[in-house]
């Protein structure tokens, strides 16, 4: 073989090998996500601590699940505008400003505020057990007859602002192990009333996220004997020097509890 024959082969053999190993590293990159979380408090991370400052009110924080997958994945662009006290209202009119046709992922809770959660929880501490069990029926009927249309206004909104989305619908654990180690406080038949309306919040939050083609992730597992009266909670118990802390996750629930099951179907 001439020279000149050998130069060409040798060069286009290399020429081959480099577009082959450029080529498999690009095919293994992650891709560039744009990743924007809405939500409430258990999306803004109320009862974990480490708040950001300017978020103020909002509560949300750098040990939020949020935060946590953020701090993770690098994705491209991370917008954090969950906020502590949402309704369904909330996150359409405040939330979904940095959703568009470029975000790849979408997380959220919400509806445990509009169904009342700290209402319930307030009655049931503060009041008889009938009266507990009259606001838990309440709260489960606003169940059935109102959230699911409200639950539809944030899920369409957030499919037209955000057409190519992967959206992951975020629900909530369950507060209390029973028969666990609490021998004090709510009785059994009340805990066992207030998780059964957890189920019953997150099996219609569940409906209507697959009616819209979202992900629902259910967390009541990885909280499982982690639950107050569990002996190892990740969940505050009523904290009444910090009543907005109460019942909602410490940052082992975050990181534990949430955060596996949004890495599973991110």
């Amino acid at each position: 073989m001439k020279l000149s024959r050998l130069v060409a082969f040798s060069s286009s053999l290399l020429f081959g090998a480099v577009i082959a190993l450029t080529g498999a590293a690009t095919a293994n990159a992650a891709p560039s996500v744009d990743y924007v979380a809405l939500g409430d408090s258990y999306s803004s991370g109320v009862g974990s601590g480490s708040y950001i400052s300017s978020s103020g009110s909002c509560k949300r924080s750098t040990l939020a699940y949020p935060s946590l997958w953020a701090a993770a994945h690098s994705p491209s662009s991370f917008a954090f505008t969950a906020c502590s006290g949402a309704v369904t209202g909330d996150v359409t009119a405040n939330q979904l400003g940095p959703l568009n046709s470029s975000t790849d992922l979408v997380s959220i809770s919400v509806g445990g505020n509009d169904a009342g959660f700290a209402d319930v929880m307030t009655t049931c501490v503060l009041q008889s057990e009938t009266t507990c069990l009259n606001r838990i029926a309440a709260a489960r009927s606003y169940v059935d007859t109102t959230l699911p249309g409200k639950l539809n206004s944030v899920y369409d909104a957030i499919s037209a602002k955000a057409p190519s989305a992967h959206v992951v619908v975020l629900g909530y654990p369950r507060f209390y192990k029973i028969g666990g180690s609490c021998i004090v406080g709510l009785s059994e038949k009340v805990r066992t009333a207030i998780n059964g309306a957890a189920d019953y919040l997150n099996a219609a939050t569940a409906k209507r996220a697959a009616d819209h083609g979202f992900s629902f992730g259910d967390v009541a597992a990885k909280f499982s004997g982690h639950e107050i009266c569990s002996g190892s909670a990740w969940l505050h118990s009523l904290n009444l020097l910090n009543i907005g802390e109460s019942y909602h996750p410490l940052a082992a629930g975050q990181s534990g509890g949430y955060l596996p099951v949004l890495n599973a179907l991110d």
